[in-house]
């Protein structure tokens, strides 16, 4: 497992007060280059498949090079998934975004995660915070790490992924999440498994104590609402927000409200003004 460096630098310079400001910054930063980083690969890849089988070579039936294949329906992709999950010999990395799962799928989880465990697979997954409020997520994570399995929570995660023996993984290919890309290229695997990785650095294990929602609001609520901050910059709706937070729209406008209140913004107009401001401060 690799340790939290960047937590750690923050916390140890105590004679900085602007460090950790700065670090939050670059992180964000970061963050947007590697998804954009992500969707160039892709990208890229696709373009070369849609080459390689309009060359002399595929139309003669010889075979191209391995990549991406796409996963129609959630009967398709959950059947490949699993299958995938089955063949995995030494690890699984999952990033979950959107906040808490049903309680059913959960469950279902959960015996999939026994059965790897007990095969001698290490397995370790991302939550976002919003998870922390929710007693059937809290109840799984429990289990799970019982039987070895690393959980850890982070405000925000750009898509769902999987990846297996850092070799294959998955991510979904469309917004409603019905179409799937299950990726064996080397390099863009190597890259997914990285974003994971640095991901995982900057997230906070999952807690189980305390157990109410209002005592455990002040270790993630800032993390949370700095996000939005961000994401409101960046010009994202309301809608896209909260999916990418795991948290509802009412939430979202509460969490908001709260931010506009402590700039002292008139208005959604002026907290816009008042939040690109400080970005372009903070760069300089």
């Amino acid at each position: 497992m690799r340790a939290g460096s960047d937590k750690s630098d923050a916390q140890g310079n105590a004679g900085g007060a602007l460090v950790p400001e700065v670090t939050a910054q670059g992180r964000n930063l970061s963050d947007n280059l590697v998804e954009a980083a992500l969707k160039l690969a892709l990208a890229q890849l696709a373009k070369q498949q849609t080459e390689e089988k309009e060359s002399p070579a595929a139309v003669a039936g010889e075979p191209g090079t391995p990549g991406v294949v796409h996963l129609h329906g959630l009967p398709e992709i959950n059947r490949t998934i699993q299958t995938a999950l089955e063949d995995a010999e030494r690890e699984i990395l999952t990033a979950q975004p959107d906040g808490p799962r049903p309680g059913a799928v959960l469950d279902e989880a959960l015996e999939s995660v026994r059965r790897q465990i007990a095969g001698g697979v290490a397995m370790r997954t991302l939550y976002q915070h919003t998870t922390r409020f929710d007693e059937a997520t809290k109840n799984y994570v429990r289990m799970v790490t019982d039987h070895g399995v690393q959980v850890r929570t982070l405000a925000e995660f750009f898509d769902r992924l999987i990846v297996i023996d850092r070799s294959t993984a998955f991510i979904s290919a469309n917004d409603d999440r019905t179409v799937a890309s299950m990726i064996t290229e080397p390099s863009v695997v190597r890259f997914l498994s990285d974003v994971f990785e640095r991901s995982w650095d900057r997230a906070e294990p999952f807690p189980f104590v305390p157990i109410h929602a209002a005592q455990a609001a002040p270790e993630v609520v800032p993390a949370i609402r700095e996000s939005i901050r961000r994401l409101l910059v960046e010009g994202h709706s309301d809608k896209v927000i909260a999916r990418r937070l795991g948290i509802s729209e009412r939430s979202l406008q509460a969490h908001v409200a709260a931010i506009k209140d402590g700039l002292g913004a008139k208005n959604r107009l002026h907290l816009g003004y008042l939040l690109g401001r400080s970005e372009t401060t903070l760069v300089l």
